[in-house]
């Protein structure tokens, strides 16, 4: 009597002797996201947080199991976010007017106050808890902490002529030693947009787009990506809704008087970022989830990638 190894019932295999698996489409997944693990691994990347991405429950979770992913994955990611959405609501509760010029928050004493305890005490502390869900990895902290952010008063120039516009600050220097030291511990460092002045000793507010451009630029980052509430940057609007896939700093440059004032900050950003050292800078759609996996992760990307002007392109694709 022979002897039947296969489980009486159980299905026979498929032809050619191998059974179909339903589970091997995740292999595939995982597969073509080989070569971007391989070349991001030990590298930093600098995630701006902010737009919808901020404000939406289901949009915050992906974004955290996004940056825990990336820790786990081997690369290194420091998150630096604004709080536009809550600073507005918070400054209504306290009957403070909310008012922009050349893109910029105009910030009072007493609205710098509010600025920093939603920015320290409610936006970052929400990111820290969703992070730490998945372990004991985001520490919370401020340009002021360990000096990591010195600024001074920036007044933009409106027709020609500098505006004072309160306590917007124009960064002046970059100190990473504690943001390395976080890193090096396996840590994810989370930074609120606020900086000390060495002149005057106020606390400044700091743009966070620019925060996370010179932050990507004083650690070396590989990448620096920015989410925003638009699909990336757009090759005609309005009358195109096609997207720029991929351009290089001097293109960029030629674009930027064209742009609106909300994006005017975010693209400068990414400029001066390529231009100073960091390898690709990203604009990419924070109302997408999971959007960072699938901008870093996949070879198509869903944004706009800013490269610099010497930049290789035999390597195809989207480096």
């Amino acid at each position: 009597m022979t002897a039947n190894h296969a489980s009486e019932g159980a299905p026979a295999p498929a032809a050619g002797g191998t059974r179909k698996h339903t589970a091997l489409p995740k292999a595939q997944i995982l597969i073509e996201a080989l070569p971007w693990l391989t070349r991001h691994h030990g590298k930093t990347v600098v995630i701006k947080f902010g737009g919808n991405a901020m404000i939406d429950e289901g949009l915050k979770a992906a974004f955290a199991q996004d940056v825990v992913f990336l820790r786990h994955a081997g690369l290194k990611p420091v998150v630096v976010h604004g709080g536009g959405p809550q600073i507005s609501a918070q400054l209504d509760r306290h009957g403070l007017v909310s008012e922009f010029k050349a893109g910029l928050r105009v910030t009072t004493p007493e609205a710098m106050d509010v600025v920093r305890m939603v920015l320290a005490g409610q936006v970052q502390r929400e990111l820290v808890g969703l992070l730490n869900q998945h372990g004991p990895l985001a520490v919370g902290m401020t340009g002021e902490d360990a000096h990591t952010i010195t600024a001074t008063q920036h007044f933009p120039q409106i027709d020609g002529e500098s505006v004072d516009i309160g306590r917007v600050g124009e960064i002046t220097e970059i100190n990473t030693g504690a943001i390395e030291a976080l890193l090096e511990n396996g840590r994810i460092p989370v930074v609120s947009s606020i900086a000390r002045s060495a002149e005057d000793n106020h606390v400044y507010n700091v743009n966070a787009d620019t925060a996370a451009a010179a932050l990507a630029a004083a650690l070396g980052a590989e990448t620096l990506m920015v989410l925003t509430d638009v699909e990336g940057l757009y090759e005609d609007w309005p009358n195109s809704d096609e997207v720029i896939s991929r351009l290089t700093a001097a293109e960029l440059e030629k674009l930027l008087p064209e742009l609106s004032s909300g994006m005017v900050p975010k693209m400068e950003g990414c400029l001066f970022a390529v231009r100073n050292g960091v390898n690709t800078a990203r604009v990419i759609d924070g109302r997408v989830q999971h959007s960072i996996l699938l901008e870093i992760f996949t070879d198509e990307g869903i944004g706009t990638m800013v490269v610099p002007d010497a930049t290789d392109d035999t390597e195809g694709g989207r480096a």
